[in-house]
Parts: C-alpha cells; sequence; structure tokens
C-alpha cells in the first residue's frame, strides 16, 4: 500500500506501536513534504545511509517496504531430523525408571556421539529451549521408588 499524503503517513505514524516503524514513516512524511533526505537525516537524528534505505524500499514496496525484516542469525546445525531424533532421546530420558539425571553435558555428549556435532556448553541450553523443554529438569523415579510407601508416609501425624 502506497500513501502518497504526508499527513496519512504522519497520521499512521501517531497510531504505530514499534518506535523503529513510526521513524522511518516520520521519514517518508518529511520526504513527501518535499524535504531533502539530509534535512530529514538531521531532524530526525539518524544516518542519511538510514534514509536512503526508507526512501527507497517505501518507493519500492509502499508502507509495507518499511517493514522491519526479521534477523536472521546462523542457522541451527542440527537438521530437523536430527532435532527429532534429539526430541525423542531427551523426552524418552526424561521419563525413564531406570533413575539418574539427564544434564546439559549428557545431551551435549549424546549429540557429539550420535551427529558427531560439538556444540557449546551454553548453546545446549538454547537449543533445548527451541526444542521447548526447559533448562531446569525434573529428576526421574528412582528404581526402587514405592508409591506406596509414599502414600503410608503422607498418612503418619506429624
Amino acid at each position: 500500500m502506497k500513501l502518497d499524503n504526508s499527513q496519512d503517513l504522519l497520521a499512521l505514524s501517531r497510531t504505530e506501536p514499534n518506535a523503529r516503524k513510526r521513524l522511518r514513516l516520520l521519514a517518508i512524511s518529511h520526504f513527501l513534504d518535499g524535504k531533502n533526505r539530509t534535512q530529514i537525516a538531521l531532524n530526525l537524528k539518524v544516518s542519511r545511509r538510514s534514509v536512503n534505505n526508507w526512501v527507497s524500499r517505501y518507493l519500492a514496496d509502499g508502507v509495507e517496504g518499511l517493514e522491519s525484516k526479521k534477523a536472521q542469525g546462523r542457522p541451527c546445525p542440527l537438521s530437523i531430523k536430527q532435532r527429532e531424533q534429539l526430541f525423542d532421546y531427551i523426552d524418552k530420558q526424561s521419563r525413564s525408571s531406570q533413575g539418574g539425571r539427564l544434564t546439559g553435558e549428557t545431551i551435549r555428549l549424546y549429540i557429539a556421539e550420535q551427529f558427531q556435532i560439538t556444540y557449546h556448553p551454553n548453546a545446549i541450553y538454547k537449543l533445548l529451549h527451541l526444542l521447548g523443554f526447559s533448562w531446569i529438569t525434573s529428576r526421574s523415579k528412582h528404581p526402587k521408588q514405592s508409591q506406596a510407601a509414599q502414600d503410608a508416609f503422607k498418612k503418619t501425624a506429624n
């Protein structure tokens, strides 16, 4: 959508909750009022290059061109299939009644052994978050644990 009236853009900028997009809308509003890009940059206290980019994106794509782009970042070294396998392993181990506790180091070693990919210990917890797990893990049940003994203990008076 392309708005050719600076007043429409100014009104749109007043209702915009995102501060960065609001600044872009203001710049385009000034541009449509006939101000040059250097003046706009000085008034808004941004670089002239940013104003040039915003104006170019507006002229090419309209108001949609002023949307913030998602930051790319480094892609996950594990493929989707590997992540599914890791998810199944973690889920199975956390529900296991064999005892023990699943730690970040255990998961890191599993990934290195199964997929030949090394992770930094801090990155394991980010990966767990990506998979939908919390870094705070529960302990698995001890193999000698007795539910009847626990219920009997709860019934005793303090």
